[in-house]
């Protein structure tokens, strides 16, 4: 099913996306299960937020498609190479992507995202699936430029909404098979398979909780098909994964 978290009439909340209408849950249902109110919003007057904000963190693993790893000027790594985004990086469908005055070549990065539903730590990969709440789509923006100066991620990847995530999660997303397109404006940018991963979402997991204990609602990043290029003020950015949403955001310099 596909789970919503949204604001109406001043009250945010939860809900499963029925056809066109929202059917409101009593709480969080990653902590309070699937326990609806009796009360349905349309779609059209509810206003989709992040569907998640992490409690404690959002993993990335970078180079994760070889076309991509090629076009940064280099192979993919034999491991996942992970990296950090904070919190304050996340927000929802529609909002802003704030392009700051340090960078000047800032860049999109199409992604799916998981959504880990309970603890784990030192899982394995035959048992990493059972950690995941759901999945969602999401757009890992970058400042190529900070990147390259600082030598490390920790800046150009962590801005304040440098990491949108939407529109919903799916808790019934399957993987295989599925194609992931990035456009500016309309125009397509990024089109891969999510096949075409090096490492797959259970081997990351299982990775990933062997550096960190994974908590219910950290999200964690799979990388990027090639076709990464830069936004600009003005511009619009979707990233669409087949069955799962679009994720649009616009671009602005303040």
């Amino acid at each position: 099913m596909k789970v919503a978290r949204f604001s109406h009439e001043g009250t945010i909340a939860f809900g499963i996306v029925d056809d066109d209408e929202l059917v409101v849950l009593k709480g969080d249902p990653m902590f309070a299960g699937f326990d609806p109110t009796g009360d349905r919003v349309p779609l059209h007057v509810a206003k989709l937020l992040a569907p998640v904000i992490p409690r404690s963190k959002v993993v990335a693993v970078g180079k994760n498609y070889r076309a991509h790893a090629s076009e940064m000027g280099g192979e993919a790594p034999g491991e996942p190479l992970l990296f950090l985004k904070p919190n304050t990086s996340v927000i929802g469908p529609g909002e802003n992507i704030i392009l700051p005055p340090q960078s000047e070549q800032v860049e999109h990065e199409g992604e799916l995202a998981v959504i880990i539903g309970r603890i784990a730590k030192n899982i394995t990969a035959g048992n990493a699936l059972d950690a995941v709440f759901g999945y969602s789509v999401a757009n890992d923006v970058t400042a190529r430029d900070l990147q390259a100066k600082d030598g490390q991620w920790a800046r150009a990847k962590g801005f304040d909404t440098f990491c949108p995530l939407g529109p919903v999660i799916d808790t019934e997303f399957d993987v295989y098979g599925v194609s992931i397109v990035t456009r500016v404006n309309g125009q397509e940018r990024q089109s891969g398979s999510l096949d075409d991963m090096v490492h797959s979402v259970a081997d990351i997991i299982a990775y990933a909780s062997s550096v960190w204990t994974l908590l219910p609602g950290d999200v964690i990043l799979t990388g990027t098909p090639a076709g990464v290029g830069p936004i600009v003020d003005g511009d619009t950015v979707e990233v669409e994964i087949a069955g799962l949403g679009t994720l649009s955001n616009p671009v602005r310099r303040l």
